[in-house]
């Protein structure tokens, strides 16, 4: 039988094979049904899956009150379960745009006293910031998170968006348990120096954007139309020729996950945990039925022949356009 847990790191929690990435449940993929957002989390903690990753500018608050009823709202013994990793420090203005990151000492604690009377708990299981404040060092704010888990207010600190040097920073100043990051066939940026390094240093990895944005689940169609509030309409990967030329790919993945009897996100869900025990993929599934499907990658198994095959479709570096439009990419501290 499959082993469905895994452990973040030598310092973090034991998780599902899976997480649920909740970002999508706030509108940041167009709008979403909130009862059916909330019959999601219920169904993947039924099933098991035990980290819920949110953020507290997700839909300025909405996706952690999203959560917080959720859990609320849950059997006991399923509440219980429940691990929540939050994201801190992206700044919104009222437009819903994105102005700044702000990861000083004192924002950071007043940042998780909100999060804390949002989701409704004693503790956040991990906490990170979103992306790198290029005015604060990483010293700082890692060492203000440690005072929270000092305090009982934090379970284990977490990176995201960051590379090999700010990792190590970050780990000589308190123990990290994972870095979360966009990984996925067509997003492999992180193998050259970010993976080594979480490796070396006993850090773990969660997985974000393992079916990039839902371009390689399979379910997108060239001409799609997007709208203005979906993040897709505005991400390079999605336009044009890049559409084009990326839906190429899947199809290649698609003629793969056929004669393996799966579906195309099953199998991209299946190859980001297979590249190691020390990952676990987030799946950002928005209804039960695309959970249920990602739920699926858990028992595809993909031997040395379905690997090269994977690699020979779709080699890394494949994909056409960048993760993100230029000022977002810019941010990327693990990518500059």
């Amino acid at each position: 039988m499959t082993k469905r847990t895994r452990t973040l790191g030598r310092t973090g929690p034991q998780t599902h094979t899976l997480g649920l990435g909740c970002m999508g449940m706030s509108g940041m993929y167009g709008e979403a049904d909130r009862g059916e957002s909330i019959a999601t989390i219920h169904a993947a903690l039924e099933a098991g899956i035990t980290l819920l990753d949110t953020g507290d500018f997700y839909g300025m608050g909405h996706n952690e009150l999203l959560v917080a009823e959720a859990l609320r709202t849950a059997p006991a013994a399923r509440r219980e379960q429940a691990l929540l990793s939050v994201k801190f420090g992206a700044l919104r203005d009222p437009d819903g745009g994105w102005v700044g990151y702000d990861a000083r000492p004192a924002a950071v604690k007043n940042f998780a006293a909100y999060t804390l009377q949002r989701l409704g708990v004693d503790h956040i299981d991990i906490y990170r910031p979103a992306r790198l404040d290029p005015n604060v060092p990483i010293e700082e704010t890692v060492g203000a998170i440690a005072e929270l888990v000092e305090k009982g207010y934090v379970r284990h600190i977490g990176l995201s968006e960051v590379g090999a040097d700010t990792i190590r920073r970050a780990a000589a100043t308190a123990p990290i348990s994972d870095l979360q990051v966009e990984y996925a066939i067509i997003s492999r940026g992180v193998e050259e120096t970010v993976l080594p390094t979480l490796r070396e240093l006993g850090i773990g990895m969660t997985a974000y954007g393992v079916l990039s944005r839902g371009l390689i689940s399979g379910h997108v169609t060239q001409g799609q139309a997007f709208a203005a509030n979906d993040f897709r309409a505005h991400s390079p990967r999605f336009q044009g020729a890049n559409l084009d030329h990326n839906l190429g790919l899947v199809e290649a993945l698609r003629k793969i996950a056929e004669q393996k009897g799966v579906t195309v996100a099953q199998i991209a869900i299946a190859w980001v945990a297979s590249r190691g025990e020390d990952i676990v993929p987030l799946v950002g599934s928005r209804t039960r039925q695309r959970l249920t499907e990602a739920l699926g990658a858990v028992d595809v198994t993909l031997d040395a022949a379905d690997l090269a095959a994977i690699e020979t479709a779709v080699p890394a570096g494949a994909a056409a356009g960048e993760r993100y439009a230029p000022a977002q990419q810019a941010m990327l501290d693990g990518e500059r």
